[in-house]
């Protein structure tokens, strides 16, 4: 089984080898704008608001990460439903960093010179010159500010990659061919520890998510950690009310065998 992440800066060319490597390979291919429309489906966020919480950098005063945090895990827990059927390309912001709990992803960032993204961002969005750099400028800070705000990394630090390509410098079939060639290497085989990473990470997502999707239940300040089916929450809640509900949302999750609560009511909790 093979997941390969492909991170792409706007008008980067990003999205169209991901296409092409899906057409090559027969894997399915997932972008960003697909996974929001499935969190928006089965988790009850309107589209406009997932994809401004996840993309624009908040205000100064709003930067504790408790609804963006929630959105993330709603996001990944889609993400990981796909990943779990199989092969998969998924093309968009920081897929690396979402599904960094599975060894064997193989972490692919494409690049390309300004010039050549002012251009496909003219061409692409019928944008004046001064438009498309503002426009494109403007997305990367934020994307830059959400990487730190979530995460504490640098989003185009290039340790967080296994695989850097230059569309200005090699074509889209080089590109394809290369990331082919890099997904065959044993490295990024998946094996029975690795399976198991995916399978762990996948229930701790759904449990969060689930635990998101309720208003009463949403806190920045719950941790949730899964190994084998055992499910271990902790931190805290903003109310008696959610102490009791946590338990129940949680066990009712497929794939939780056993629950244990370690959290009690307290302030560390965001909205």
């Amino acid at each position: 089984m093979a997941i390969i992440t492909i991170s792409r800066g706007s008008f980067a060319g990003g999205s169209a080898i991901a296409k092409q490597l899906s057409e090559r390979l027969g894997y399915p291919a997932l972008s960003r704008e697909d996974v929001l429309q499935e969190t928006t489906r089965d988790y009850g966020v309107s589209e406009q608001e997932l994809s401004k919480t996840l993309n624009e950098a908040p205000p100064f005063w709003q930067q504790m990460p408790g609804k963006r945090l929630a959105y993330v895990k709603c996001v990944t827990a889609v993400m990981l439903a796909h990943v779990e059927e199989g092969n998969l390309i998924y093309h968009g912001i920081t897929g690396h960093l979402l599904l960094s709990g599975i060894p064997h992803v193989l972490r692919v960032r494409v690049i390309a010179d300004m010039q050549y993204r002012i251009k496909a961002a003219m061409e692409n969005a019928n944008l004046k010159e001064d438009e498309a750099i503002a426009y494109i400028q403007r997305v990367d800070k934020d994307r830059r500010q959400w990487a730190r705000q979530l995460y504490g990394v640098e989003w185009d630090d290039p340790s967080l990659y296994d695989l850097i390509l230059n569309i200005g410098r090699v074509s889209s079939e080089s590109a394809c061919e290369t990331i082919v060639r890099m997904a065959e290497q044993k490295e990024f085989e998946s094996t029975s520890e690795s399976q198991k990473h995916l399978e762990d990470f996948s229930l701790s997502c759904r449990v969060w998510a689930a635990l998101a999707k309720n208003p009463e239940t949403r806190s920045a300040g719950i941790e949730v950690n899964a190994d084998d089916g055992v499910v271990v929450i902790g931190g805290t809640v903003n109310s008696v009310k959610a102490l009791n509900l946590v338990p129940q949302i949680a066990e009712s999750v497929e794939g939780v065998k056993t629950l244990r609560c370690e959290f009690g009511v307290g302030t560390n909790w965001y909205w």
